[in-house]
């Protein structure tokens, strides 16, 4: 609250600066402006633009007035380039304007492209137009501010002064561009699915939950794209997926926001094997055509997305970061013990396949950094997926982990509906005991089901992380243009 005063101050100013163009005649929220060029072609291009006649148009980052003569810097959404006014170029009246322009304004300026003899490629201004005024002035030392919310909460701001930031933006709209680039060229359709859904299902997540006032019901946002996906492949659609926001009422952390992005593919008379193969070539052709390599560097170490990535099974990876070797133990009872002396927090009633799970949430999942595949995952924490043969407490399921994060999650589709019931059945056993994140009962999908679904196989792809991954991000705010956050009101 103390710097309220001195910011409104600032304000004020400008305020007045803005009512002194007016005064002149001059509007300072200007007309349509057409730019010739973006600031980096006229810097690439100098040789052949060396004495011509160009436009550009952006936000003033830095006036440095001289006498008779003003540089500044003007930033467009490419970079910024140096333009020069001169007393004797412009016109006295024009240059006496220029005195009530401020660092943050809009401006459009025309002239010729030289090189001062400093070097600098500069634009020489003969004559500019208002654009915009910036009534509120921009941060002096962004990077030192203490709270560094304000750059999740002000994102505005902190794209006009972080170049990386821009970036990272560009990259990630790059990144879901050639996604989709990608999976058209391999003959999938992209299709739309509701956001509001009478059903919350197709994940172990708690929903967000709305109402309808004309229908008089209760709605939910959707948890997942995954059981109106699998309805397409009953339909007849063959190939689809989609790119959506998903909304899971749970916790936030550097990994976690309520509202993500989410890839969904499902694949007839595929499996879980060929879900592996499309994941690792869908993602390092996205690194090779964003990046220009399939080699990243993620928190400072390389990372080599190339094809083929290793697969090992859960409890091979538990029994490598444990020690505790899951395919010697047979009984939920041994499997208890075995948890309680790793120390992990055991409840009545956990089965083999919980511990397992857990144990490798607990001492695996962080290892992870180069990718691999981890398979075999219980059947208790995957109730869509198909059992594997020769083993009914497993499922044809893989999650794949780089960076020791979880990236994809897919399966073998389970296409049985009278097991797809049971293990709906199993889950509201699970609710009934008090897991809100267990499934519900979706009659609908298995009437679909009994429609006949072909085999399948499904994939999951979190983007959100995917773009951190590929942009050397660690928190997901840095890659969510607006997470969730607790509104805040002393900002001003």
């Amino acid at each position: 609250m103390e710097q309220e005063q001195p910011l409104n101050e600032l304000m004020q100013v400008r305020r007045n600066k803005m009512e002194e163009l007016r005064s002149r005649g001059i509007e300072p929220f200007g007309p349509k402006y057409e730019a010739s060029h973006y600031s980096t072609e006229i810097i690439e291009k100098f040789d052949s633009l060396e004495g011509q006649r160009v436009t550009v148009a952006g936000r003033l980052m830095s006036i440095r007035s001289h006498g008779k003569a003003t540089f500044a810097h003007l930033q467009d959404y490419r970079g910024q380039i140096q333009v020069y006014l001169n007393l004797n170029q412009v016109g006295e009246e024009q240059y006496k304007n220029f005195e009530l322009v401020d660092i943050g304004d809009f401006v459009g300026a025309a002239g010729e492209v030289f090189r001062t003899r400093k070097g600098e490629i500069t634009v020489n201004v003969n004559e500019y137009t208002y654009l915009a005024k910036a009534l509120r002035p921009l941060p002096e030392k962004w990077h030192g501010l203490k709270d560094v919310e304000i750059r999740y909460r002000q994102r505005y701001v902190d794209l006009i002064v972080n170049h990386e930031v821009k970036e990272t933006f560009i990259n990630r709209s790059r990144i879901i561009q050639t996604m989709r680039e990608i999976l058209n060229r391999w003959g999938f359709l992209e299709m739309e699915t509701p956001i509001l859904q009478t059903i919350a299902g197709g994940a172990l997540a708690r929903p967000f939950i709305t109402y309808h006032n004309t229908l008089d019901m209760k709605l939910y946002m959707r948890i997942a794209t995954e059981l109106h996906l699998k309805r397409l492949l009953v339909g007849g659609l063959d190939k689809v997926f989609e790119i959506g926001r998903i909304f899971r009422n749970e916790g936030i952390s550097t990994i976690h926001n309520p509202e993500f992005t989410s890839l969904e593919i499902y694949e007839s008379y595929a499996d879980y094997e060929t879900m592996m193969e499309l994941t690792e070539n869908l993602i390092y052709e996205i690194a090779q055509t964003v990046f220009g390599t399939g080699r990243i560097i993620f928190q400072g170490k390389e990372i080599d997305l190339t094809p083929p990535w290793p697969r090992e099974s859960m409890v091979e990876v538990v029994h490598k970061f444990s020690g505790v070797d899951f395919s010697q133990i047979q009984s939920d009872e041994e499997a208890f013990t075995a948890g309680k002396n790793a120390g992990l927090e055991m409840d009545k009633g956990l089965s083999w396949g919980d511990i397992l799970y857990m144990f490798f949430e607990e001492f695996c999942e962080e290892q992870l950094l180069s990718p691999v595949f981890v398979t075999g995952f219980p059947i208790e924490v995957s109730p869509l997926a198909q059992k594997m043969p020769g083993d009914p407490r497993l499922t044809l399921r893989f999650e794949g982990f780089i960076g020791g994060w979880e990236i994809a999650n897919a399966f073998t589709e389970l296409n049985d509906p009278i097991d797809q019931r049971e293990r709906f059945e199993q889950q509201l056993t699970r609710r009934e005991a008090g897991d809100d994140e267990a499934h519900v009962m979706d009659e609908d999908f298995i009437t679909a089901l009994e429609y006949g679904m072909p085999p399948a196989g499904g994939l999951g792809i979190g983007i959100d992380r995917l773009v951190m991954l590929l942009t050397d991000n660690i928190s997901i705010r840095d890659v969510i243009l607006f997470p969730t956050l607790r509104p805040r009101t002393d900002l001003d």
